[in-house]
């Protein structure tokens, strides 16, 4: 049987293949498709590939790439968030700004919806960095 620590890092481990990491961040958009379209199809559909991408690709062969480094670094802050606070700050201010474009897209307003998602995946793309140079100076000294 698999502790939750081991399949934490089996899923961390195939997240971190660029193509799923990648994928994940530029499908944001969809995730404020569900309560625009307030179709049950598609909010299914958004639910099913947000469950499935960190799955359904190999463990990276190569450590090399912003993608790989940045969920590997994530893999690493998630266990200690005491390593860098101001991640903390930037996936607040991330979950804050997509919540605003949730809201703005259940009520069908196309700039805010746009803008809120925009400014969650700029925010996201901020951590992605401070995350990959977590995994960079963890590796350094290793």
């Amino acid at each position: 049987m698999n502790s939750p620590q081991q399949l934490r890092r089996r899923i961390f481990a195939r997240h971190a293949h660029p193509v799923s990491a990648w994928s994940r961040l530029l499908t944001t958009p969809l995730v404020v498709a569900a309560p625009w379209t307030r179709r049950a199809d598609v909010t299914i559909g958004v639910l099913v590939w947000f469950a499935i991408n960190p799955i359904i690709t190999p463990e990276p062969t190569d450590r090399t790439s912003l993608a790989t480094r940045a969920i590997l670094g994530e893999e690493r802050w998630a266990a200690d968030p005491d390593l860098d606070r101001t991640i903390l700050v930037l996936n607040a201010l991330s979950f804050a700004a997509l919540s605003g474009a949730i809201l703005a897209a259940w009520h069908r307003r196309k700039s805010p919806t746009a803008l809120g998602t925009a400014a969650s995946m700029v925010l996201t793309l901020c951590c992605w960095r401070r995350y990959a140079e977590l995994y960079d100076r963890d590796r350094d000294t290793a």
